[in-house]
């Protein structure tokens, strides 16, 4: 199970300045952290201790500059690998001047199994991953029962995984698959349908807003880490 399927695409001429200024200071690649040649240290990174955020795949970083520049006292860090939207991402961070988000080109799942330690995330984003609409091809979709266990583990007591989808089925196994999940507990259980109310916080992307135009549903589901696992349940 990998967090993505790799594109390539041509930086435009702003991208890859930002790329050329930014990149060598606030980029880095999963395959070299978890190959061990670079080393996963987000202490040294920032510069301090605070809690941390991974969002998996940050599109073209529209939410993620906003959500980080919003949550200053949080460290973020952006794992994504289409190139022209981590060098977007590096031109926003630019323009709001933001020191607590760090990004990492490549495979977020492989980074979460090798690198990140158990119980050291604040809170884990998942906001609409590859929908895989064809039934053929959902065994693709990254939310499936692995990818929930590993990243529950790596969420700290009372941490959080935030998803969202604008495709009805994927929501539906979104939430079966969480539901299913010992370590998690969905905060939204007494909502209609175990959903969350859409979060004020969180911005509406132009994705999000096409979704809409389009007339599909947006749903939100937040988890949390439980601090004390359920009589009988025992840790994967």
């Amino acid at each position: 199970m990998t967090s993505f399927v790799h594109h390539r695409a041509r930086l435009t001429e702003g991208q890859q300045r930002a790329w050329d200024r930014s990149w060598p200071v606030l980029g880095r690649d999963v395959a070299d952290l978890v190959a061990g040649t670079v080393a996963y240290d987000p202490a040294a990174w920032f510069g301090r201790e605070a809690p941390l955020v991974l969002e998996i795949g940050s599109g073209m970083g529209e939410s993620t500059a906003a959500l980080a520049a919003a949550a200053p006292e949080r460290d973020h860090l952006a794992v994504e690998v289409f190139e022209p939207g981590l060098a977007q991402l590096l031109m926003r961070v630019e323009e709001l001047g933001l020191t607590n988000l760090a990004l990492l080109r490549g495979d977020a799942v492989e980074l979460l199994r090798t690198r990140v330690p158990e119980a050291s995330l604040a809170a884990v984003r998942i906001f609409f991953p590859d929908p895989w609409p064809k039934r053929k091809h959902r065994k693709r979709r990254l939310v499936q029962p692995e990818v929930a266990a590993l990243v529950a583990s790596r969420l700290v007591p009372g941490g959080t995984l935030h998803l969202a989808t604008d495709w009805d089925d994927y929501a539906t196994q979104m939430r079966t698959v969480c539901d299913g999940e010992h370590l998690l507990e969905n905060t939204a259980a007494a909502e209609p349908g175990g959903w969350t109310p859409r979060p004020v916080w969180r911005p509406v992307t132009k994705f999000e807003h096409r979704a809409h135009q389009e007339g599909r549903d947006v749903h939100d589901l937040v988890y949390r880490r439980r601090c004390a696992e359920r009589t009988g349940d025992h840790a994967s």
